[in-house]
């Protein structure tokens, strides 16, 4: 990696509707996903479902993780069919040194990332961004064809950590109050509505958004955060800020022999290293269970709505070396397992409270671990209120993965003869019984720790990603554009060579908005030759700053006005990349104002 990582930069408002109306102008696609990726519900068929008392479209959505921290990403997950966001965890240290790389989905998932990497001013900046975004797009005629004319209500739903001290400060104070009432910050950035594509979205410039962006939150404890804390915290957003809120509960609530037994015995995990110490820090299950009731009392009685989020990542001994922390966190199918596990205790320890299907109580179980097309139906058909997805969109395919899990519960629904969520549920939970299990979920722990095994088993998941004897190179690769579509920033994107440069006249080339890129490894791990595309792909910078601070190896090139000014590299390059900007499905940044909101 590079030796120095800069933070983030996020793409200005402007910038990033410029990008919205040049990439569609050109090609179709808005932030590199192609329209036949995008989700267009069914009239016939309805897959929304409450969120703490509020209506979201479709259930499924991005976790608080890597495609929930910029604008764009929540773009990408919206066209996707995205309805529910569990935005990036915000908390009071907000300059973080996190090593790279910090990401690995070779085969399961680990990562090493666990809060945002922007400013907390920052994060509420992107998020106003974002929600001001969809409402434009939701507005915007020309997708109509490709998302319906009405893509249905979605739920913003804010993250916090770690402890009360920084909760209850100032910082993530006003970012939560921020959330609640956005209208100055809105106001701020209507007129770059106007000014973005020369006044390709003029027209919308005076749409009403909601100044209310969010008020239900997910607390992340993380791991180690004692039963006292968690109590305090949660009844502080209750009472000092009146939200709803859910709190995300550990894997480690399984026990260590429970955990180790299912990971390394049963799934064959033999290499992972489950690590003990995490579990005499944690939460235990006792007062887990306890807690739960009180703090669903609690809020009850303060007229709000309490739930429980499963889970979060497991920590692990770091025994791959791919990434440079002592510690790693594992997520993805075997992840799914356990959840899922958690999920049937909780049920049985908490008789008729939970509100899944044969229990029918009030606390909402929103759900994260492993969920992909594969599974997301059975998840669902637990109830769970929502399904957030992390790890299966770092695999290729990206957000495109989104629409696909849709299609494919849809499917499920009206071959079961059902019209909405509900009437499906319960037909599932009727099927669930007549089969013997006590409820849905029952029945799927049977599945996956039984004949359906193999998903989730080492040997199901073993494969690594394919691989060619050759090195990678700034210009010119096998173009299976992996790292544009792993991305969770949309860092990369590729353009179509007009120009006759050493015989590569209509081959793909891949650049890198270098503002966008935190070089978390992930493009490295798919990309069939050897080498990482972050560091040998030419960089494309718009802040002079950042540019002259950068440490990269001669692929650097700023941009203003579409036209290279400065570059390291040689000559050569610098024609071919301005050949490539100036081309007619190139020069992504050629409308698009102030490039970025400037370094936190």
């Amino acid at each position: 990696m590079a030796e120095a990582t800069p933070p983030l930069t996020p793409m200005s408002l402007s910038t990033l509707l410029g990008r919205v109306d040049h990439e569609w102008s050109s090609r179709k696609k808005i932030f590199d996903l192609p329209t036949a990726r995008f989700w267009k519900p069914d009239p016939e068929i309805d897959l929304g479902f409450d969120f703490l008392g509020r209506r979201c479209a479709t259930p499924i959505g991005p976790a608080a993780g890597p495609h929930s921290q910029l604008a764009q990403n929540i773009v990408l997950s919206w066209l996707g069919g995205s309805r529910l966001f569990e935005l990036k965890t915000v908390q009071v240290i907000d300059d973080l040194e996190i090593a790279r790389p910090c990401i690995d989905m070779e085969t399961i998932g680990y990562n090493i990332e666990w809060s945002q990497e922007l400013s907390v001013p920052q994060s509420l900046t992107e998020y106003v961004k974002a929600w001001m975004l969809l409402g434009v797009l939701a507005e915007w005629e020309p997708l109509a064809e490709f998302i319906g004319a009405d893509p249905g209500p979605y739920v913003f739903d804010m993250s916090v950590g770690y402890d009360l001290a920084g909760i209850s400060g100032d910082k993530v104070a006003s970012f939560i109050r921020g959330m609640g009432d956005a209208s100055e910050e809105i106001e701020r950035l209507r007129p770059e509505i106007a000014a973005a594509a020369d006044g390709a979205f003029a027209h919308l410039a005076d749409i009403e958004f909601s100044p209310r962006l969010s008020d239900t939150l997910t607390l992340s404890t993380f791991h180690g955060c004692p039963p006292e804390e968690i109590e305090s915290i949660t009844k502080h957003l209750i009472d000092e800020h009146d939200l709803d809120v859910i709190v995300k509960l550990n894997p480690t609530l399984l026990g260590y022999e429970t955990v180790a037994g299912i990971i390394n015995d049963e799934l064959g995990y033999t290499d992972v290293s489950v690590k003990e110490s995490a579990f005499a820090e944690d939460l235990q299950f006792e007062r887990g269970i306890e807690l739960i009731g009180e703090l669903n009392d609690y809020a009850e009685e303060r007229g709000h709505r309490f739930g429980i989020k499963l889970t979060n990542t497991l920590v692990v001994d770091n025994t791959k070396g791919f990434m440079p922390d002592e510690t790693m966190y594992l997520s993805g199918p075997p992840l799914h397992v356990l959840a899922s596990t958690l999920l049937g205790t909780l049920a049985d320890a908490l008789p008729g409270q939970l509100d899944v299907p044969g229990h029918d109580g009030d606390i909402m179980v929103s759900f994260s671990a492993g969920i992909s097309k594969d599974n997301l139906a059975d998840a669902v058909a637990t109830g769970v209120n929502p399904a957030t997805v992390c790890s299966d969109l770092l695999k290729p395919g990206g957000y495109g993965r989104l629409a696909p899990m849709l299609k494919a519960l849809t499917t499920e629904v009206r071959d079961a003869g059902e019209t909405d969520l509900a009437g499906w549920r319960a037909a599932r939970l009727s099927q669930a019984k007549g089969a013997g299990h006590a409820t849905t979920a029952a029945q799927h722990i049977a599945h996956i720790r039984g004949d359906g095994i193999g998903d989730y088993h080492l040997s199901g998941n073993e494969k690594l990603p394919r691989s060619v004897d050759n090195d990678l190179e700034m210009f010119g690769c096998v173009a299976c554009n992996f790292c544009v579509t792993v991305c969770p920033n949309d860092a990369f994107t590729n353009i179509k060579s007009l120009a006759d440069v050493d015989a590569m006249n209509g081959r793909q080339q891949y650049l890198v908005f270098a503002e966008l890129c935190n070089e978390c490894g992930n493009c490295m791990v798919f990309c069939p030759e050897t080498g990482d595309p972050a560091e040998i792909k030419p960089r494309l910078y718009t802040d002079p700053e950042l540019f002259a601070g950068r440490v990269d190896q001669g692929q650097g090139y700023l941009i203003a006005d579409g036209q290279i000014i400065d570059h390291r590299g040689p000559t050569e390059s610098v024609d071919f990349i301005q050949q490539l900007l100036d081309s007619s499905a190139g020069n992504p940044l050629e409308s698009s104002g102030t490039a970025t909101e400037g370094n936190p």
